[in-house]
């Protein structure tokens, strides 16, 4: 079959064909997200998403066609891109099992209205010229956006991840940011769709093709120039010593587990790497992943006399923990938060963080009041949920310059991880995907982790309690790491910062100037196509 004759198939194909075809693509588009990275395969899959809009016809009947083609996409590419988050109800699932295909079918349906939304807005736009592949990549863009912000966001897995699994190309996240390379990945993966023009527009079918290679190549030789051309120093008088504890997720809750959690922090934290390594000796601060502990450690004297012996004179340890506060005046509830704690030689907490970024059923629920009242509760079992953090704010740890804190999936939020005040000179993630098991869920993490310090020009220092821990420079390199799955440390420098990268200096400008172009060349060639008709 010609490709001609595969878009025909496509255009022309209704019912459950329509909607198979688009379900197929869908998921295969996942394949392009980490731990696989097959991004080219987008250049098949998104074609055909093209393909099924230009068949969805016009007037009220071809949007609603096209919001139909566009959900059963976003549900093929959410349900095979998140079915992972689905573990989570396991860990416990004599309580949360029964939850289990809401998460693994109701997320995904969900969100697949935003993709629904985006093949709408881009049908409005629609020309049966090669410009329709601009006004698709400007459509599903906004649905993008607005997955990745409204009722706090979920921009995870957009698009634009495509282009930044590999170093050259990842580079062009500080111009453009997450947003813009999800502009020019649907741009540029969706335009071998104009291959398969027909009539007047054949002579113009290779120019979409063309013009994706020569912006992909630029792109490829500017992140080459970058990194060719940008030395990285380290932080002087500065050794990092990151934990991976691998502690099963059905344990880490366990009050009862006490001892044996403390343990193996302990002696893992002060395990000699080689013969000339004297465990913490050797290190200046001390890192553990999100949530540490199924204790509140300001509360445990006995915890922190162990964290006081382990620690050397002038060594500090920096660890998530719950933390837990007074309620306040006229109320009952105690305020639970999600926080990181600085720890010095003498087991005083001497800094904190609190997480803003919750996590829906993980560590609230909507409606809590309302949803405990009929016996139901989020995956942490925190009566009443945990509350947020009010602001961004910087990590002072001595020795150290300021860090931007960020837990678990905080690092997901393009242009949101910095805190107020002065730049800080690096970006602190602890997090804890024991929840997903040794799944896709926690490459992708890493992966989108990464992205924000390519975005900021800042390096990454990421302590997870299975993995993926690593140290990661300003230019989104893996200076060190330990795999998925394992228990262990690593020791490692603290990168320099890079100055302010262009994203860090204008954010989303560049994202908004393409944005711009792509929907006045959708609209002219639009008009142009009606006036010509007419």
């Amino acid at each position: 079959m010609t490709l001609a004759g595969l878009a025909n198939h496509v255009v022309l194909a209704w019912g459950w064909k329509r909607r198979l075809i688009a379900l197929l693509a869908g998921a295969l588009s996942a394949l392009a997200m980490a731990p696989f990275d097959l991004f080219p395969i987008l250049a098949l899959t998104l074609p055909v998403f093209v393909w099924l809009l230009d068949g969805a016809g016009a007037g009220r009947k071809g949007l609603r066609a096209a919001f139909a083609s566009g959900w059963w996409f976003g549900f093929g590419y959410f349900l095979a891109g998140l079915y992972w988050i689905g573990f989570a109800f396991l860990v416990e699932a004599e309580k949360f099992a029964w939850l289990l295909p809401l998460a693994v079918i109701g997320l995904p349906v969900g969100l697949a209205i935003f993709t629904g939304f985006g093949a709408m807005l881009a049908r409005l736009l629609w020309s049966a010229t090669p410009f329709r592949i601009l006004a698709f990549a400007f459509g599903l863009s906004i649905s993008e956006w607005l997955r990745g912000t409204i009722l706090t966001g979920f921009p995870w897995n957009g698009f634009g991840y495509a282009l930044t699994s590999t170093p050259y190309l990842a580079q062009s996240a500080s111009l453009f940011g997450l947003w813009g390379l999800t502009l020019i990945a649907l741009a540029a993966f969706g335009s071998p769709a104009a291959l398969a023009d027909s009539g007047a527009e054949k002579k113009h079918r290779w120019l979409p093709v063309a013009l994706a290679a020569l912006v992909l190549v630029s792109l490829g030789a500017f992140g080459w120039h970058r990194l060719s051309n940008t030395k990285v120093a380290e932080v002087a008088g500065v050794r990092l010593r990151l934990m991976q504890p691998n502690i099963p997720q059905d344990a880490k809750w366990r009050p009862a587990a006490k001892p044996h959690i403390m343990r193996k922090y302990l002696s893992l934290s002060d395990r000699a790497t080689a013969p000339e390594r004297q465990g913490v000796q050797d290190i200046t601060h001390l890192i553990w992943p999100e949530s540490a502990f199924p204790f509140l450690l300001d509360r445990d004297p006995e915890a922190l006399k162990q964290i006081a012996d382990l620690l050397p004179p002038g060594k500090v340890l920096i660890t998530g923990a719950i933390r837990a506060e007074a309620s306040l005046p006229g109320q009952t509830k105690t305020r639970v938060y999600n926080s990181i704690r600085v720890l010095n030689d003498l087991g005083a907490i001497v800094a904190s963080y609190d997480k803003l970024y919750l996590v829906p059923f993980g560590e609230f629920l909507p409606f809590q009041n309302l949803l405990e009242s009929i016996g139901l509760q989020q995956l942490t079992r925190v009566r009443g949920g945990f509350d947020a953090g009010t602001r961004r704010r910087p990590l002072h740890v001595a020795g150290l310059p300021a860090a931007a804190p960020l837990i678990c999936y905080e690092a997901i939020y393009p242009g949101y991880v910095l805190p107020e005040g002065p730049r800080p000179r690096w970006i602190l993630n602890v997090t804890n995907d024991a929840w997903f098991g040794i799944s896709p869920g926690p490459y992708q993490h890493f992966a989108q982790a990464r992205v924000r310090a390519i975005e900021e020009g800042l390096p990454l220092v990421r302590a997870a309690n299975n993995g993926i821990s690593a140290i990661i420079d300003p230019l989104g390199r893996i200076v060190t790491s330990l795999p998925l799955g394992i228990e262990g440390v690593i020791d490692g420098p603290l990168p320099t910062a890079l100055e302010a990268t262009f994203y860090a200096r204008h954010r989303d400008g560049l994202a908004l100037l393409l944005a711009a172009i792509f929907v006045i060349a959708a609209l002219t060639a639009r008009r142009r196509k009606l006036r010509g008709k007419s």
